[in-house]
Protein backbone atom coordinates (compact mmCIF):
# COMPACT_ATOMS: atom_id res chain seq x y z
CA UNK A 1 0.00 0.00 0.00
CA UNK A 2 1.03 3.26 -0.97
CA UNK A 3 1.08 6.04 1.35
CA UNK A 4 -2.13 7.88 -0.02
CA UNK A 5 -3.91 4.77 -0.14
CA UNK A 6 -3.96 4.76 3.87
CA UNK A 7 -4.10 8.74 4.33
CA UNK A 8 -6.87 9.91 6.59
CA UNK A 9 -9.73 10.55 4.81
CA UNK A 10 -9.21 8.91 1.62
CA UNK A 11 -11.81 6.22 2.52
CA UNK A 12 -14.10 5.50 6.13
CA UNK A 13 -11.97 2.67 7.68
CA UNK A 14 -8.87 5.41 7.73
CA UNK A 15 -10.74 7.47 10.06
CA UNK A 16 -10.32 4.29 12.67
CA UNK A 17 -14.57 4.38 13.18
CA UNK A 18 -16.17 1.59 14.28
CA UNK A 19 -16.69 -1.71 13.02
CA UNK A 20 -20.47 -1.42 13.55
CA UNK A 21 -20.79 2.45 11.93
CA UNK A 22 -18.74 0.93 9.45
CA UNK A 23 -21.43 -1.81 8.38
CA UNK A 24 -24.42 0.94 8.44
CA UNK A 25 -21.55 3.69 6.22
CA UNK A 26 -21.59 0.16 4.09
CA UNK A 27 -25.17 -0.64 3.68
CA UNK A 28 -25.80 3.02 3.20
CA UNK A 29 -24.06 3.01 0.24
CA UNK A 30 -21.47 5.49 0.89
CA UNK A 31 -18.76 5.02 -0.80
CA UNK A 32 -15.60 7.35 0.08
CA UNK A 33 -15.91 10.47 1.89
CA UNK A 34 -16.74 13.48 0.76
CA UNK A 35 -15.18 16.70 0.92
CA UNK A 36 -16.92 18.00 3.92
CA UNK A 37 -16.64 14.70 5.53
CA UNK A 38 -13.02 14.56 4.85
CA UNK A 39 -11.98 17.68 6.79
CA UNK A 40 -15.07 17.34 9.21
CA UNK A 41 -14.64 13.39 10.71
CA UNK A 42 -11.07 13.64 12.22
CA UNK A 43 -12.05 17.29 13.80
CA UNK A 44 -15.54 15.96 15.40
CA UNK A 45 -13.54 12.08 16.78
CA UNK A 46 -10.98 14.18 18.63
CA UNK A 47 -13.76 16.29 20.64
CA UNK A 48 -13.54 19.90 19.23
CA UNK A 49 -15.66 22.30 18.64
CA UNK A 50 -16.19 22.90 15.22
CA UNK A 51 -17.56 25.82 13.05
CA UNK A 52 -18.17 24.20 8.98
CA UNK A 53 -19.61 25.62 6.26
CA UNK A 54 -20.88 24.32 3.48
CA UNK A 55 -24.18 23.91 0.92
CA UNK A 56 -27.04 21.64 1.92
CA UNK A 57 -26.22 18.21 -0.04
CA UNK A 58 -22.54 18.05 0.38
CA UNK A 59 -22.84 14.96 3.29
CA UNK A 60 -23.01 17.40 6.30
CA UNK A 61 -25.10 14.86 7.86
CA UNK A 62 -22.77 11.81 7.75
CA UNK A 63 -20.03 14.99 8.49
CA UNK A 64 -20.94 15.09 12.40
CA UNK A 65 -22.79 12.08 12.70
CA UNK A 66 -20.36 9.53 11.80
CA UNK A 67 -17.76 10.81 14.46
CA UNK A 68 -20.84 11.76 17.22
CA UNK A 69 -21.99 8.18 16.87
CA UNK A 70 -18.63 6.51 16.98
CA UNK A 71 -18.72 8.59 20.71
CA UNK A 72 -21.39 7.27 21.52
CA UNK A 73 -21.01 4.99 24.99
CA UNK A 74 -24.46 2.84 24.27
CA UNK A 75 -24.90 2.36 28.08
CA UNK A 76 -25.17 6.15 28.78
CA UNK A 77 -28.57 7.44 27.50
CA UNK A 78 -28.79 10.64 26.04
CA UNK A 79 -25.54 12.02 24.56
CA UNK A 80 -26.30 13.41 21.11
CA UNK A 81 -28.65 16.62 20.74
CA UNK A 82 -29.11 18.19 17.11
CA UNK A 83 -31.09 21.32 16.28
CA UNK A 84 -32.70 21.66 13.22
CA UNK A 85 -34.73 24.27 11.50
CA UNK A 86 -37.96 22.16 10.12
CA UNK A 87 -39.62 18.81 10.71
CA UNK A 88 -38.76 17.47 7.53
CA UNK A 89 -35.38 17.60 8.32
CA UNK A 90 -35.28 16.61 11.82
CA UNK A 91 -36.87 13.33 10.62
CA UNK A 92 -34.79 12.89 7.68
CA UNK A 93 -31.67 13.64 10.00
CA UNK A 94 -33.31 11.34 13.01
CA UNK A 95 -33.68 8.44 10.14
CA UNK A 96 -30.00 8.32 8.82
CA UNK A 97 -28.16 8.36 11.74
CA UNK A 98 -30.32 5.87 12.70
CA UNK A 99 -29.18 3.75 9.78
CA UNK A 100 -25.77 4.51 10.38
CA UNK A 101 -25.49 3.47 14.44
CA UNK A 102 -28.25 0.44 14.54
CA UNK A 103 -25.99 -1.93 14.54
CA UNK A 104 -24.42 -0.36 17.45
CA UNK A 105 -27.86 -0.62 19.10
CA UNK A 106 -27.84 3.22 18.78
CA UNK A 107 -32.21 4.40 18.90
CA UNK A 108 -32.65 8.06 17.89
CA UNK A 109 -35.65 9.98 18.57
CA UNK A 110 -37.22 13.21 16.72
CA UNK A 111 -38.82 16.24 18.91
CA UNK A 112 -41.00 18.40 17.33
CA UNK A 113 -44.19 20.37 17.42
CA UNK A 114 -47.54 18.84 16.56
CA UNK A 115 -46.93 15.73 18.06
CA UNK A 116 -47.78 14.40 21.55
CA UNK A 117 -45.91 15.64 24.52
CA UNK A 118 -46.23 12.70 26.57
CA UNK A 119 -44.64 10.62 23.80
CA UNK A 120 -41.56 12.53 23.37
CA UNK A 121 -40.96 12.61 27.04
CA UNK A 122 -41.40 8.84 27.15
CA UNK A 123 -38.76 8.21 24.39
CA UNK A 124 -36.19 10.48 26.11
CA UNK A 125 -36.63 8.63 29.54
CA UNK A 126 -36.49 4.91 27.48
CA UNK A 127 -32.96 5.35 26.85
CA UNK A 128 -32.39 7.26 23.28
CA UNK A 129 -28.72 8.58 22.43
CA UNK A 130 -29.39 10.75 20.00
CA UNK A 131 -32.44 13.69 19.94
CA UNK A 132 -32.72 15.89 16.71
CA UNK A 133 -35.33 18.56 17.77
CA UNK A 134 -36.78 21.30 16.15
CA UNK A 135 -36.15 24.50 18.50
CA UNK A 136 -40.02 25.53 19.49
CA UNK A 137 -41.10 22.19 21.10
CA UNK A 138 -37.73 21.36 22.56
CA UNK A 139 -37.35 24.89 24.61
CA UNK A 140 -41.26 24.05 25.54
CA UNK A 141 -39.79 20.72 27.11
CA UNK A 142 -36.96 21.76 28.51
CA UNK A 143 -38.47 25.17 30.04
CA UNK A 144 -41.20 22.55 31.90
CA UNK A 145 -38.32 20.53 33.24
CA UNK A 146 -39.91 17.55 31.27
CA UNK A 147 -36.58 15.98 29.92
CA UNK A 148 -35.30 13.97 32.94
CA UNK A 149 -31.45 13.47 32.70
CA UNK A 150 -31.56 15.64 29.25
CA UNK A 151 -27.84 16.00 29.54
CA UNK A 152 -26.44 15.78 25.70
CA UNK A 153 -22.25 16.04 25.68
CA UNK A 154 -22.26 16.93 22.00
CA UNK A 155 -24.65 19.42 20.33
CA UNK A 156 -24.98 19.58 16.59
CA UNK A 157 -26.59 23.38 15.25
CA UNK A 158 -27.06 22.16 11.35
CA UNK A 159 -28.61 24.74 8.92
CA UNK A 160 -27.88 27.80 11.05
CA UNK A 161 -28.57 30.10 8.60
CA UNK A 162 -31.79 28.55 8.12
CA UNK A 163 -32.51 29.02 11.69
CA UNK A 164 -31.90 32.64 11.68
CA UNK A 165 -33.82 33.35 8.75
CA UNK A 166 -36.65 31.45 10.52
CA UNK A 167 -36.29 33.82 13.22
CA UNK A 168 -34.90 30.93 15.62
CA UNK A 169 -31.82 32.36 17.17
CA UNK A 170 -33.60 33.39 20.68
CA UNK A 171 -34.68 29.88 21.21
CA UNK A 172 -31.41 29.04 20.30
CA UNK A 173 -29.81 31.13 22.60
CA UNK A 174 -32.05 30.37 25.26
CA UNK A 175 -31.59 26.12 24.28
CA UNK A 176 -28.33 26.50 25.14
CA UNK A 177 -28.46 28.08 28.26
CA UNK A 178 -30.59 25.44 29.63
CA UNK A 179 -27.60 22.71 28.07
CA UNK A 180 -24.43 21.60 29.81
CA UNK A 181 -21.86 23.57 29.65
CA UNK A 182 -19.45 20.62 29.48
CA UNK A 183 -20.12 20.14 25.74
CA UNK A 184 -18.97 19.93 22.44
CA UNK A 185 -21.07 22.11 19.98
CA UNK A 186 -20.88 21.84 16.45
CA UNK A 187 -22.49 24.33 14.21
CA UNK A 188 -23.15 23.38 10.43
CA UNK A 189 -23.91 26.34 7.99
CA UNK A 190 -24.28 27.02 4.31
CA UNK A 191 -23.24 30.79 4.72
CA UNK A 192 -22.23 32.66 7.84
CA UNK A 193 -23.99 35.78 8.73
CA UNK A 194 -22.63 38.21 11.49
CA UNK A 195 -25.22 36.58 13.93
CA UNK A 196 -24.33 33.39 13.50
CA UNK A 197 -20.75 34.21 13.90
CA UNK A 198 -21.46 35.95 16.90
CA UNK A 199 -23.66 33.02 18.47
CA UNK A 200 -20.60 30.72 17.89
CA UNK A 201 -18.42 32.67 19.45
CA UNK A 202 -20.61 32.88 22.56
CA UNK A 203 -21.04 29.06 23.09
CA UNK A 204 -18.21 27.46 21.23
CA UNK A 205 -14.38 27.20 22.65
CA UNK A 206 -11.32 27.55 20.28
CA UNK A 207 -13.49 26.19 17.21
CA UNK A 208 -11.55 24.48 14.11
CA UNK A 209 -12.83 25.95 11.05
CA UNK A 210 -14.02 24.22 7.66
CA UNK A 211 -15.48 25.72 4.88
CA UNK A 212 -16.18 23.89 1.60
CA UNK A 213 -16.68 26.39 -1.38
CA UNK A 214 -20.13 26.65 -2.39
CA UNK A 215 -20.06 26.25 -6.22
CA UNK A 216 -18.10 23.26 -5.77
CA UNK A 217 -21.23 21.47 -6.25
CA UNK A 218 -23.70 23.60 -8.06
CA UNK A 219 -21.51 25.22 -10.55
CA UNK A 220 -20.14 21.87 -12.32
CA UNK A 221 -23.22 19.01 -12.00
CA UNK A 222 -26.03 21.44 -12.53
CA UNK A 223 -27.40 22.89 -16.35
CA UNK A 224 -28.68 26.61 -15.24
CA UNK A 225 -30.85 27.81 -18.25
CA UNK A 226 -33.69 30.49 -18.21
CA UNK A 227 -36.38 30.94 -20.87
CA UNK A 228 -38.07 34.45 -21.48
CA UNK A 229 -42.25 34.13 -22.08
CA UNK A 230 -44.66 36.29 -21.57
CA UNK A 231 -46.91 36.48 -18.48
CA UNK A 232 -49.51 34.40 -19.43
CA UNK A 233 -47.32 31.64 -21.15
CA UNK A 234 -46.33 30.59 -17.37
CA UNK A 235 -48.19 27.67 -17.04
CA UNK A 236 -47.80 26.38 -20.56
CA UNK A 237 -44.29 26.47 -20.46
CA UNK A 238 -43.89 24.67 -17.25
CA UNK A 239 -46.34 21.46 -19.08
CA UNK A 240 -43.65 21.74 -22.59
CA UNK A 241 -40.73 21.75 -20.14
CA UNK A 242 -41.86 18.18 -18.28
CA UNK A 243 -42.53 17.09 -21.89
CA UNK A 244 -39.08 17.57 -23.32
CA UNK A 245 -37.49 17.15 -20.14
CA UNK A 246 -39.30 13.74 -18.62
CA UNK A 247 -37.66 14.26 -15.49
CA UNK A 248 -37.47 11.45 -13.26
CA UNK A 249 -38.71 13.66 -10.15
CA UNK A 250 -38.84 17.37 -10.14
CA UNK A 251 -39.89 20.20 -7.80
CA UNK A 252 -41.08 23.61 -9.38
CA UNK A 253 -40.88 26.22 -6.96
CA UNK A 254 -44.13 29.03 -7.19
CA UNK A 255 -44.34 31.94 -5.18
CA UNK A 256 -47.92 31.73 -3.56
CA UNK A 257 -50.04 28.51 -2.36
CA UNK A 258 -52.63 29.82 -4.69
CA UNK A 259 -50.18 29.10 -7.65
CA UNK A 260 -49.26 26.27 -6.67
CA UNK A 261 -52.45 24.65 -6.28
CA UNK A 262 -53.19 26.39 -9.79
CA UNK A 263 -50.27 24.42 -11.56
CA UNK A 264 -51.12 21.21 -9.30
CA UNK A 265 -54.20 21.09 -11.15
CA UNK A 266 -53.49 21.84 -14.36
CA UNK A 267 -50.47 19.38 -14.55
CA UNK A 268 -52.60 16.58 -12.82
CA UNK A 269 -55.14 17.03 -15.98
CA UNK A 270 -52.40 16.67 -18.71
CA UNK A 271 -51.91 13.27 -16.68
CA UNK A 272 -48.46 14.65 -14.70
CA UNK A 273 -48.18 12.66 -10.95
CA UNK A 274 -47.94 15.88 -9.30
CA UNK A 275 -48.99 17.04 -5.75
CA UNK A 276 -48.89 20.59 -4.20
CA UNK A 277 -46.96 21.43 -1.05
CA UNK A 278 -47.69 24.94 1.22
CA UNK A 279 -48.55 26.07 4.43
CA UNK A 280 -52.36 25.45 3.62
CA UNK A 281 -52.26 21.77 4.09
CA UNK A 282 -52.66 19.74 7.35
CA UNK A 283 -50.20 17.53 8.48
CA UNK A 284 -51.90 14.40 7.70
CA UNK A 285 -52.16 15.84 4.31
CA UNK A 286 -48.39 16.89 4.29
CA UNK A 287 -47.54 13.63 5.82
CA UNK A 288 -49.07 11.66 2.74
CA UNK A 289 -47.70 14.07 -0.18
CA UNK A 290 -44.38 13.08 1.26
CA UNK A 291 -44.33 9.94 1.30
CA UNK A 292 -45.89 9.78 -2.15
CA UNK A 293 -43.25 11.85 -3.55
CA UNK A 294 -40.55 9.11 -1.53
CA UNK A 295 -42.23 6.22 -2.48
CA UNK A 296 -42.22 7.66 -5.86
CA UNK A 297 -45.95 7.42 -7.20
CA UNK A 298 -45.57 11.07 -7.41
CA UNK A 299 -43.00 12.31 -9.80
CA UNK A 300 -43.32 16.11 -9.44
CA UNK A 301 -43.84 18.44 -6.89
CA UNK A 302 -45.14 21.88 -6.70
CA UNK A 303 -44.02 23.54 -3.63
CA UNK A 304 -43.44 27.38 -2.27
CA UNK A 305 -40.45 28.15 -0.62
CA UNK A 306 -40.87 27.74 3.05
CA UNK A 307 -43.34 24.80 2.36
CA UNK A 308 -39.96 23.30 0.86
CA UNK A 309 -37.67 23.76 3.29
CA UNK A 310 -35.43 21.59 4.53
CA UNK A 311 -37.06 18.92 2.37
CA UNK A 312 -34.29 16.65 0.77
CA UNK A 313 -35.53 14.88 -2.58
CA UNK A 314 -33.58 11.74 -3.82
CA UNK A 315 -32.52 11.53 -7.27
CA UNK A 316 -34.46 14.98 -8.19
CA UNK A 317 -33.44 15.54 -11.58
CA UNK A 318 -35.14 18.80 -12.76
CA UNK A 319 -35.54 22.39 -10.73
CA UNK A 320 -38.05 24.93 -12.08
CA UNK A 321 -38.43 28.40 -11.00
CA UNK A 322 -42.09 29.31 -12.17
CA UNK A 323 -40.67 32.76 -11.16
CA UNK A 324 -37.53 34.35 -10.61
CA UNK A 325 -35.96 33.77 -7.32
CA UNK A 326 -35.95 37.30 -5.23
CA UNK A 327 -32.33 37.01 -4.68
CA UNK A 328 -29.26 34.86 -5.50
CA UNK A 329 -29.46 32.88 -1.92
CA UNK A 330 -32.90 31.96 -2.63
CA UNK A 331 -31.92 31.37 -6.35
CA UNK A 332 -28.68 28.86 -5.49
CA UNK A 333 -30.39 27.21 -2.14
CA UNK A 334 -33.55 25.86 -5.03
CA UNK A 335 -31.37 24.68 -7.81
CA UNK A 336 -28.77 23.10 -5.42
CA UNK A 337 -31.47 20.11 -4.82
CA UNK A 338 -30.60 18.72 -7.45
CA UNK A 339 -26.96 17.79 -9.37
CA UNK A 340 -26.47 15.74 -5.65
CA UNK A 341 -23.91 13.13 -4.92
CA UNK A 342 -22.07 13.23 -8.33
CA UNK A 343 -25.18 13.44 -10.70
CA UNK A 344 -26.01 15.68 -13.11
CA UNK A 345 -29.54 17.99 -12.82
CA UNK A 346 -30.86 20.67 -14.11
CA UNK A 347 -32.43 24.48 -13.18
CA UNK A 348 -34.48 26.00 -15.57
CA UNK A 349 -36.13 29.45 -14.41
CA UNK A 350 -39.18 31.42 -16.22
CA UNK A 351 -38.44 35.30 -16.77
CA UNK A 352 -40.27 37.82 -18.60
CA UNK A 353 -39.38 40.79 -20.20
CA UNK A 354 -40.20 42.92 -17.10
CA UNK A 355 -38.16 40.80 -15.38
CA UNK A 356 -34.61 41.85 -16.98
CA UNK A 357 -33.19 44.35 -14.56
CA UNK A 358 -34.11 41.48 -11.43
CA UNK A 359 -31.94 39.08 -13.74
CA UNK A 360 -29.09 40.74 -14.74
CA UNK A 361 -29.02 41.74 -10.37
CA UNK A 362 -29.21 37.95 -10.05
CA UNK A 363 -26.39 36.80 -12.54
CA UNK A 364 -24.46 39.21 -11.26
CA UNK A 365 -24.63 38.45 -7.46
CA UNK A 366 -24.79 34.97 -7.88
CA UNK A 367 -22.05 34.25 -10.10
CA UNK A 368 -23.98 31.27 -11.90
CA UNK A 369 -23.47 30.03 -15.53
CA UNK A 370 -27.43 31.28 -15.92
CA UNK A 371 -27.61 30.85 -19.61
CA UNK A 372 -30.94 31.85 -22.06
CA UNK A 373 -31.80 29.48 -24.24
CA UNK A 374 -35.17 28.99 -26.18
CA UNK A 375 -37.89 26.82 -25.12
CA UNK A 376 -38.65 23.52 -27.20
CA UNK A 377 -40.83 23.55 -29.84
CA UNK A 378 -43.71 20.78 -30.45
CA UNK A 379 -41.50 19.23 -33.33
CA UNK A 380 -38.47 18.93 -31.07
CA UNK A 381 -40.77 17.29 -27.98
CA UNK A 382 -41.63 14.86 -30.30
CA UNK A 383 -38.06 14.21 -31.73
CA UNK A 384 -36.44 14.00 -28.13
CA UNK A 385 -39.82 11.35 -27.57
CA UNK A 386 -38.84 9.25 -30.16
CA UNK A 387 -35.39 9.32 -29.20
CA UNK A 388 -36.59 7.73 -25.91
CA UNK A 389 -38.74 5.36 -26.81
CA UNK A 390 -35.51 3.62 -29.15
CA UNK A 391 -33.64 3.91 -26.66
CA UNK A 392 -35.96 1.82 -24.52
CA UNK A 393 -36.88 -0.76 -27.43
CA UNK A 394 -33.42 -1.54 -28.07
CA UNK A 395 -32.90 -1.96 -24.18
CA UNK A 396 -35.93 -3.76 -23.36
CA UNK A 397 -36.24 -7.75 -22.95
CA UNK A 398 -38.37 -9.45 -25.07
CA UNK A 399 -41.97 -10.47 -22.87
CA UNK A 400 -42.75 -14.18 -22.85
CA UNK A 401 -45.81 -13.75 -24.61
CA UNK A 402 -44.87 -11.29 -26.83
CA UNK A 403 -44.36 -13.72 -29.59
CA UNK A 404 -47.95 -14.71 -29.47
CA UNK A 405 -49.71 -11.12 -29.51
CA UNK A 406 -48.02 -10.25 -32.28
CA UNK A 407 -48.50 -13.65 -34.43
CA UNK A 408 -52.68 -12.65 -33.53
CA UNK A 409 -51.72 -8.56 -34.77
CA UNK A 410 -50.37 -10.18 -38.10
CA UNK A 411 -53.37 -12.25 -38.21
CA UNK A 412 -55.13 -8.97 -38.70
CA UNK A 413 -53.02 -6.61 -40.79
CA UNK A 414 -49.59 -6.16 -42.91
CA UNK A 415 -46.30 -6.10 -40.42
CA UNK A 416 -45.67 -2.62 -41.41
CA UNK A 417 -48.67 -1.46 -40.08
CA UNK A 418 -48.84 -3.40 -37.19
CA UNK A 419 -45.32 -2.07 -36.70
CA UNK A 420 -46.47 1.50 -37.29
CA UNK A 421 -49.94 1.38 -35.07
CA UNK A 422 -48.03 -0.19 -32.52
CA UNK A 423 -45.16 2.68 -32.69
CA UNK A 424 -48.25 5.91 -32.78
CA UNK A 425 -49.62 4.23 -29.93
CA UNK A 426 -46.22 4.34 -28.10
CA UNK A 427 -45.55 8.07 -29.13
CA UNK A 428 -48.72 9.56 -29.27
CA UNK A 429 -48.14 13.03 -29.65
CA UNK A 430 -51.35 14.35 -29.32
CA UNK A 431 -50.42 14.36 -25.60
CA UNK A 432 -47.74 17.59 -26.90
CA UNK A 433 -49.67 20.54 -25.59
CA UNK A 434 -49.53 24.18 -26.66
CA UNK A 435 -48.67 25.96 -29.52
CA UNK A 436 -45.45 25.16 -31.69
CA UNK A 437 -43.50 27.66 -30.12
CA UNK A 438 -43.75 29.31 -26.95
CA UNK A 439 -41.72 32.17 -25.47
CA UNK A 440 -39.09 33.67 -27.21
CA UNK A 441 -36.10 32.58 -29.26
CA UNK A 442 -32.66 34.34 -27.81
CA UNK A 443 -32.18 36.09 -30.94
CA UNK A 444 -35.52 37.98 -30.35
CA UNK A 445 -34.73 38.53 -26.72
CA UNK A 446 -31.31 40.13 -27.10
CA UNK A 447 -33.52 42.72 -29.77
CA UNK A 448 -35.75 44.30 -26.71
CA UNK A 449 -34.07 47.14 -25.45
CA UNK A 450 -32.02 47.06 -21.73
CA UNK A 451 -34.31 46.90 -18.69
CA UNK A 452 -37.15 45.15 -20.67
CA UNK A 453 -39.62 47.32 -19.31
CA UNK A 454 -39.99 48.25 -15.42
CA UNK A 455 -37.92 45.65 -14.32
CA UNK A 456 -41.05 43.39 -12.73
CA UNK A 457 -42.09 44.07 -9.18
CA UNK A 458 -42.07 40.89 -8.20
CA UNK A 459 -44.58 39.48 -4.82
CA UNK A 460 -43.10 38.27 -1.77
CA UNK A 461 -43.30 34.30 -1.27
CA UNK A 462 -46.42 32.78 0.81
CA UNK A 463 -45.52 31.13 4.28
CA UNK A 464 -48.01 28.95 5.92
CA UNK A 465 -48.68 27.17 9.14
CA UNK A 466 -49.67 23.82 10.44
CA UNK A 467 -49.89 21.59 13.18
CA UNK A 468 -50.98 17.77 13.95
CA UNK A 469 -48.63 14.75 13.12
CA UNK A 470 -47.29 12.24 14.97
CA UNK A 471 -44.17 11.67 17.64
CA UNK A 472 -41.16 9.98 16.18
CA UNK A 473 -38.69 7.58 17.48
CA UNK A 474 -36.70 4.96 15.89
CA UNK A 475 -38.31 2.34 16.28
CA UNK A 476 -41.62 2.90 16.17
CA UNK A 477 -41.90 6.57 14.67
CA UNK A 478 -43.80 8.24 11.67
CA UNK A 479 -41.97 9.75 8.69
CA UNK A 480 -42.81 13.66 7.57
CA UNK A 481 -43.51 16.51 9.71
CA UNK A 482 -41.69 19.93 10.47
CA UNK A 483 -41.29 22.61 13.16
CA UNK A 484 -44.69 24.33 14.02
CA UNK A 485 -42.71 27.73 14.57
CA UNK A 486 -40.78 27.51 11.65
CA UNK A 487 -44.16 27.69 9.70
CA UNK A 488 -45.81 30.31 12.36
CA UNK A 489 -42.90 32.47 12.55
CA UNK A 490 -42.46 32.76 8.53
CA UNK A 491 -43.07 35.99 7.57
CA UNK A 492 -44.03 35.77 4.12
CA UNK A 493 -47.33 33.85 4.49
CA UNK A 494 -48.60 37.51 6.46
CA UNK A 495 -47.16 39.58 3.43
CA UNK A 496 -49.19 37.35 1.34
CA UNK A 497 -52.94 37.58 2.51
CA UNK A 498 -54.55 40.38 0.66
CA UNK A 499 -51.60 39.85 -2.20
CA UNK A 500 -52.50 39.94 -5.96
CA UNK A 501 -51.19 37.91 -8.69
CA UNK A 502 -48.16 39.32 -10.48
CA UNK A 503 -50.42 38.62 -13.90
CA UNK A 504 -53.58 41.08 -12.00
CA UNK A 505 -51.43 43.90 -11.33
CA UNK A 506 -49.77 43.82 -14.70
CA UNK A 507 -52.79 44.52 -16.61
CA UNK A 508 -53.42 48.17 -17.04
CA UNK A 509 -56.64 49.55 -16.50
CA UNK A 510 -58.65 51.55 -19.17
CA UNK A 511 -61.49 54.16 -18.28
CA UNK A 512 -64.52 55.54 -21.02
CA UNK A 513 -66.79 57.86 -20.04
CA UNK A 514 -70.43 56.66 -20.01
CA UNK A 515 -73.07 59.42 -19.59
CA UNK A 516 -70.97 61.42 -17.24
CA UNK A 517 -70.19 58.24 -15.09
CA UNK A 518 -66.09 57.08 -15.99
CA UNK A 519 -66.38 53.16 -16.38
CA UNK A 520 -62.83 51.80 -14.94
CA UNK A 521 -61.70 48.22 -16.04
CA UNK A 522 -59.78 46.26 -14.25
CA UNK A 523 -59.66 42.80 -15.62
CA UNK A 524 -63.09 40.94 -15.30
CA UNK A 525 -64.13 43.72 -12.47
CA UNK A 526 -65.76 47.09 -13.10
CA UNK A 527 -66.08 50.08 -10.92
CA UNK A 528 -68.20 53.22 -11.69
CA UNK A 529 -67.29 56.54 -9.95
CA UNK A 530 -68.22 59.87 -10.98
CA UNK A 531 -66.23 62.56 -12.67
CA UNK A 532 -65.55 65.75 -10.38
Amino acid sequence: MTKNDTEVGNDFQSFGLRPEILQGITEAGFESPSPIQKQAIPLVLEGKDLIAQAQTGTGKTAAYGLPCLNRINVEDGMQVLVLTPTRELALQVSDELYKLGKHLGIKTTTIYGGSSYSKQITQVAKGAQVAVATPGRLLDLLKGKELKNFKPSMVILDEADEMLDMGFMDDIESIFNLLPTKRQTLLFSATMPEPIKKLASKYQTHPAHVKIAATEKSSKNIEQVYYVIDEAEREIAVVRILDYENPYKAIIFTKTKKEADDLKATLGFKGYPVEALHGDLNQKQREQVLKSLHDGRVKILVATDVAARGLDVKDLSLVINFHLPFDSESYTHRIGRTGRAGKSGKAVTLVTTRESRALLRLKGTSGTNLTIAALPTKKEVLARREEDFLNKVVETEIHVDAEEVLEKLLKLDDKRSVALKLLSNMLDKTKISGPEKIGKTPAEWSEMPPGGGSGGRRRRDDGGGSSGGRGGYRGGRSNSDRSERGERSDRGERRERGGESSSRRSSTPTSKKEGGVYVKAAGKKTQRFRNK
